[in-house]
């Protein structure tokens, strides 16, 4: 397992990760396989999505805002639910397709860490299983 440092700079920023988990994929010399992306923390989470269009980024987390307002009638005395929930909705992991030593994604698709309760020091960690040729 490899553990990738984030600084997130915002309350909530999705950060494009694909470049740290591709160069942990060749940095593995597995050939084909499967990367396991997971964020162990409760108010943040990944996901894959498009990184071609930076509005589909302002997009997801303006609507995310309206779904899970920062302020409404929560109980968790933090004052951070709204991050719980978003990133229970984003969820704490993905898997990619390694094939020939590549990330297999589509493509106009990037892997992003999502920040709900920043500006933080966070991990990812992850994880190539596979074969080498």
């Amino acid at each position: 397992m490899t553990v990738i440092a984030i600084r997130s700079s915002a309350k909530c920023q999705l950060i494009s990760i694909t470049g740290h988990i591709q160069q942990l994929v060749e940095e593995s010399g597995i050939d084909n396989g499967v990367c396991v992306v997971f964020v162990p923390h409760t108010t943040a989470g990944v996901m894959i999505n498009e990184n071609a269009d930076a509005d589909v980024r302002h997009d997801i987390l303006a609507h995310l805002d309206r779904l899970v307002p920062a302020v409404s009638d929560y109980r968790h005395a933090e004052g951070n639910s709204a991050a719980h929930i978003k990133a229970s909705l984003i969820g704490s992991s993905v898997t990619v397709i390694v094939e020939d030593g590549e990330l297999v994604l589509g493509r106009w698709q990037d892997i992003f860490f999502a920040e709900f309760d920043g500006p933080r020091q966070r991990s990812v960690y992850a994880k190539v299983i596979g074969s080498q040729k």
